[in-house]
């Protein structure tokens, strides 16, 4: 079974990326290649670790309907084409690993940001807990779920937990195509989670990324992760109302807003494709601040074949390589 991961800052100075995804406690493996899983497509990269370039990457569509993301129901429709995908993908990854990172569409993997006034450090004692303070807020029994979590500096001196959680059938059911290649996931994190190294850590900066027809939410203010939230919406991005979006993002935005007693410095689209314009535009009426694609304040950090990638709207997996890819 893969490790679970969230992914959570650690330090970063100045107005570079938002720090790098900070290891697990449980030791996240880093694999060099990685493997996401959209509703549309499925897609994979390998790394050079060494140079940080790109040793080799692939895209293939996925057949309308093949997976349905959830996290309670099975995800995966047609396990047929699901698996002729992957194993297309695959063979065009020159020198893969035999360990991969896996990367799942948003809705799978449940996260949360809990405050505790002390939080144990042994994971014996942390993961009961964790499940207990969850019990009421998933939509399955947490008793059967794969758990991942860490910590990070409280606003008011407490502790604040980011906790990752996702039904082990439904993580299975996306893992088995790829170990029938060959290829074992390591780890296994949500797709926007792996993309959070590549906003700013320089103030507050929201990104708003859609996946199909799920909508993530995501403000983070220097280290520090300060919402997460993932929304189905009526309709994907390439017919979705942009007033539908603002009126999604907008309780977040609030309540980060009460909470840290702080505006959004910039805000960071992904996921609309050729109307990426059209949700600047509007996101940038409503926020009064500047609105940019995902990445474009950190694409002088990064080598120049990442930047293929990011053009095809294939970010989480350059996200993977920020976070030290080895």
């Amino acid at each position: 079974m893969s490790t679970l991961g969230a992914s959570t800052p650690s330090a970063a100075s100045g107005g570079g990326p938002f720090g790098k995804i900070a290891r697990w406690i449980t030791a996240m493996p880093h694999p060099t290649c990685v493997c996401e899983v959209a509703p549309t497509y499925v897609a994979a990269a390998r790394w050079n670790s060494a140079q940080g370039s790109l040793g080799g990457y692939g895209v293939e569509p996925l057949p309308a309907g093949t997976i349905q993301p959830s996290p309670v129901d099975p995800n995966v429709v047609n396990a047929e084409n699901y698996r002729g995908t992957v194993s297309r993908l695959l063979r065009q990854i020159p020198n893969r690993p035999p360990s991969i990172a896996l990367l799942l569409p948003d809705e799978v993997v449940r996260v949360f940001i809990l405050s505790f006034d002390t939080f144990p450090r042994k994971a014996d004692e942390a993961a009961p807990l964790l499940r207990l303070r969850l019990k009421k807020s998933v939509p399955f029994d947490v008793e059967d779920t794969t758990l991942s979590w860490m910590k990070q500096p409280g606003r008011a001196g407490n502790v604040e937990v980011i906790a990752a959680l996702a039904r082990k059938e439904i993580v299975r059911e996306y893992e088995q195509a790829f170990e029938a290649e060959g290829a074992a996931p390591g780890v296994v994190l949500s797709s926007s989670l792996a993309g959070l190294p590549l906003l700013e850590s320089q103030g507050a900066t929201l990104m708003v990324r859609m996946s199909g027809a799920t909508l993530a939410t995501v403000i983070v203010r220097s280290d520090s992760l300060c919402v997460f939230r993932t929304t189905n919406m009526s309709a994907s991005a390439e017919t979705v109302d942009p007033q539908g979006v603002l009126e999604e993002i907008f309780p977040s935005v609030a309540y980060f807003q009460d909470t840290w007693g702080v505006g959004i410095d910039r805000v960071r689209v992904a996921g609309f494709a050729d109307r990426t314009d059209a949700f600047r535009a509007a996101i940038a009426h409503e926020m009064k601040c500047p609105v940019e694609s995902l990445g474009e304040g950190t694409l002088h950090t990064l080598p120049g074949d990442a930047r293929t990638l990011m053009n095809q709207g294939l970010e989480p997996l350059v996200g993977w390589m920020m976070n030290g890819a080895s």
